[in-house]
């Protein structure tokens, strides 16, 4: 295994603008796209949980960029899980341009800060991270030593 989710993406020209280079909230939309995946490929028993009352709110999230990325490019997104805490997860993207040649290069790089919380609108609370979420994202923890002790995390936030 890589240590990371993979989501490949072609970019295209509705993605970029009138010099070519691609808008900034594609890559927050990437990894929108990457974790709704995950959850699909990886957690699929937490669908019908999200159909219901867990809602998954993102707290934060940001990029950095190190290069252009233009129409054509291919893209791999490679989610970490970064710190799993009670109720809030931490994942981190990597942006790595994948180039004819088979070189790679890393272009940008983001975080994303989600809590879990359940509940009607008006009257949501955060809740645990359900088990089959924390059990998905063990094998991409950046740190490999602690992946063992995610499921049976006892701490707080």
């Amino acid at each position: 295994m890589d240590g990371y989710f993979e989501y490949r993406h072609t970019v295209g020209f509705e993605e970029t603008n009138l010099v070519g280079n691609v808008y900034y909230v594609n890559h927050l939309r990437w990894q929108g796209r990457c974790r709704e995946l995950f959850l699909k490929e990886r957690a699929p028993q937490l669908l019908a949980d999200l159909r219901d009352d867990l809602k998954l709110f993102t707290l934060k999230v940001d990029c950095e960029f190190f290069a252009e990325v233009t129409a054509f490019d291919e893209l791999s997104i490679r989610m970490r899980l970064l710190e799993l805490a009670q109720t809030q997860v931490d994942m981190g993207f990597d942006y790595v341009r994948l180039d004819p040649d088979g070189s790679q290069a890393l272009v940008a790089r983001g975080r994303q800060r989600v809590a879990c919380m359940r509940g009607p609108s008006a009257r949501t609370v955060p809740v645990r991270v359900p088990e089959p979420l924390a059990r998905a994202l063990a094998p991409y923890a950046r740190d490999a030593g602690a992946a063992a002790d995610l499921c049976g995390r006892p701490g707080g936030d």
